[in-house]
């Protein structure tokens, strides 16, 4: 009977473009999905954005942009990856939608039902310069186990330890830099600690082949308890307090789901969002003993796959995964990936180079196992194999023999290739179930080799044969053309057995055949005609690999850890024109947690009624200024900038001020300040 699989991979966060890391998991599970599907298994393949938490309202913040604003420009961006490195997902969802919020509050009832919901008052850190309780990650210092620095508050990514973000030493806000003081706050619990917990958990982990023996022997180092008692699973926060963009806590007026709760359940969502656009039955199938539930994830966020998750889902009353695969990183010669170095891969520059998908999709494979092993990119290598190996091996068979068939034969092929030639094809059809093995336990590398084993076998059976000769001699028309054959019937059967999407079907349309299944390696194609070849990939050129890695122009990093922008000319600083400003009034501004009302004299003058002529700017320095401590101080600000209409009214300049800024960070904010003796309106230059 086919199987019937739901897989997904690891929900992205909705704060960026992909990276490379995330396309070598999509490729790994999109291998693995078409495969099955060449089986004739039935398989749905789901993924979404992971839209909520507190780093997508602040970037949002940042951005101007309400979060779901902030997340839809960023889902917007995400189908020309999936298109360009043919990765089929069927259906992309995000964790805002409906289906989530009402699956994650229904899992949470289910939860309290059964008694595993506790409400404790905590301790918690709080930041008093950007007014907010502080969620985990943007709490850091140093790991309490092994005393790694600048960790994050919930886990450390040198030990693995999980903690909570109290037990950091030497915590500050990732926010503002700021020390954090304790409040207490009302928390809602998910009691992983409790023994049918633990019972369930240890039962579940160690299913035969439900986990990779290194996740399960790191699992049991999350059970352990030392000669004191002390380890083993916590209690699971599961609550953020407000402001928080994410789904809300039934019953509750200002608790939201912290964001690893309802993401995993963006799973389901996804599912049950593609269910409904085709008319299936969401809850039968997931009713349905013989489904199978996959999750392919990295190994940062294997604790939440592999206990969190489970157990939500088990004491809910729902399905729990029948496998979590879990696969390392990716580093580029060995290094961790860095954009400013030029050592990281941008996918989206791979396309626009236009470099060929199928290349990274073959590349990939041939280093990936089913081990939770970081892939290295190396790009000497990515040359060498796709060119000798790819190029070299496999897609030459078909352009040793495709014209001479074309030319001499009309494109049809030979109906009986002769003793030698079905003793090579034999040779192929038989690797048909060791591969199929290899393909289901994810172990592509050593599939892929075996293709590679393949097609030296065939190459020696044309350099024995040698069709260009025997085209030159009269009376081997017959042989020519079994040659031939058997060239192009092998070149079908280790396209299939390579899983390259793309090239399958321009392989397909050339053999005029429709789309492969593993089946179709026992079915010769006979005195099948075949159209006419046309080239189906070109050899890498290693330039391609020197601009792919090169750094962003004039890129160079600053002592503030932030690259230097691109050069400009004395010209364009010239357009901008900056101001001494005086700061007359300054007032926070109803609404909003992040601005300040400015009142700024900048030396323009009286207006028409005699009255001094003063600009009002909002600005974002709320969080690192009291108003009170502004006014009458001099600052510098953008004159010549275009007023901007905002909801609080309009904006007529910006104040400058400095920061350390990243994706995650804000350790402080600092208004320019002149020396004393400047006067409003004085220009900078």
């Amino acid at each position: 009977m086919p199987r019937k699989l739901f897989v997904t991979t690891a929900l992205p966060y909705a704060n960026a473009a992909f990276h490379v890391g995330h396309m070598m998991e999509y490729i790994q599970a999109d291998i693995w999905v078409r495969y099955q599907r060449m089986r004739g298994n039935e398989v749905h393949f789901v993924c979404a954005d992971d839209a909520h938490g507190a780093p997508i309202m602040i970037a949002a913040e940042k951005a101007g942009k309400t979060p779901q604003e902030f997340v839809a420009e960023i889902a917007a961006g995400r189908q020309q990856y999936l298109d360009g490195f043919h990765i089929g997902f069927d259906n992309w969802h995000s964790t805002d939608g409906p289906e989530n919020h009402e699956l994650a509050q229904d899992i949470y009832r289910a939860l309290r039902k059964q008694g595993l919901i506790a409400e404790r008052t905590i301790a918690q850190f709080f930041d008093p310069v950007k007014n907010m309780f502080l969620p985990d990650r943007y709490i850091k210092g140093e790991c309490p186990r092994c005393g790694a620095k600048d960790q994050y508050g919930d886990s450390c990514e040198v030990c693995g330890a999980v903690y909570a973000p109290t037990e950091l030493k030497n915590p500050y806000s990732a926010l503002s830099g700021a020390t954090p003081v304790m409040k207490s706050s009302a928390h809602h619990f998910f009691e992983l600690s409790s023994q049918r917990c633990l019972d369930y958990l240890k039962e579940w982990t160690h299913a035969p082949g439900r986990l990779q023996p290194e996740v399960l022997n790191k699992i049991r180092e999350w059970f352990a308890t030392d000669e004191h008692g002390h380890g083993g699973l916590a209690d699971w926060d599961i609550s953020r307090d407000a402001p928080y963009f994410g789904i809300r806590i039934p019953d509750t007026d200002d608790k939201y789901f912290y964001v690893w709760l309802d993401a995993p359940v963006g799973y389901l969502a996804s599912l049950k969002n593609y269910f409904g656009k085709k008319n299936l039955d969401f809850d039968a199938f997931m009713a349905d003993p013989q489904v199978e539930q996959i999750h392919f994830i990295g190994k940062d966020i294997t604790y939440f796959h592999t206990l969190f998750w489970p157990a939500m889902l088990h004491f809910s009353g729902r399905k729990t995964p029948n496998h979590v695969f879990v696969h390392g990183f990716i580093t580029v010669s060995g290094e961790k990936m860095s954009k400013s170095r030029g050592t990281g891969i941008s996918p989206l520059k791979y396309l626009e180079l236009g470099m060929n998908a199928e290349w990274l999709r073959y590349y990939i494979a041939a280093k990936l196992n089913a081990k939770v092993e970081d892939v290295d990119f190396n790009p000497d290598d990515f040359v060498a194999r796709v060119n000798s190996d790819l190029v070299g091996k496999y897609i030459n068979i078909a352009s040793r023999a495709a014209g001479f068939l074309s030319k001499r034969f009309d494109g049809r092929l030979s109906g009986d290739v002769g003793v030698e030639g079905n003793v090579v094809l034999e040779h192929l059809r038989a690797a048909r179930p060791n591969l199929e093995e290899l393909y289901e336990e994810r172990e592509f590398g050593k599939a892929v080799r075996e293709v590679m084993l393949l097609a030296d076998r065939v190459n020696e059976y044309v350099d024995q044969h040698k069709p260009w000769d025997l085209a030159k001699q009269e009376g081997q028309e017959a042989a020519l053309h079994d040659v031939c054959t058997v060239c192009i019937e092998a070149f079908r059967l280790l396209t299939l057995y390579l899983v390259l999407p793309a090239l399958s079907r321009q392989v397909e349309a050339f053999l005029r055949i429709e789309p492969m299944t593993f089946d179709d390696a026992s079915r010769p194609l006979g005195a099948h005609t075949i159209g006419q070849y046309q080239h189906l990939m070109q050899r890498v050129d290693p330039k391609l690999l020197d601009a792919l890695f090169e750094p962003p122009a004039a890129a160079k990093v600053s002592p503030g850890g932030e690259d230097i922008a691109p050069e400009i000319a004395i010209g364009d600083f010239a357009k901008v024109d900056l101001r001494i400003a005086k700061i007359v009034d300054a007032e926070t501004v109803e609404g909003s947690d992040k601005l300040l009302r400015l009142t700024l004299d900048i030396g323009e003058g009286p207006d028409p009624q005699g009255r001094p002529r003063l600009r009002n700017v909002f600005s974002g320095i709320r969080s690192a200024y009291q108003p009170a401590d502004l006014i009458g101080k001099f600052t510098v600000m953008v004159a010549n900038l275009a007023p901007r209409k905002m909801k609080f009214g309009i904006s007529e300049g910006m104040v400058l001020a400095a920061s350390h800024a990243d994706e995650k960070a804000e350790p402080g904010l600092y208004v320019l300040e002149p020396w004393p003796g400047a006067t409003p309106g004085m220009r900078v230059r």
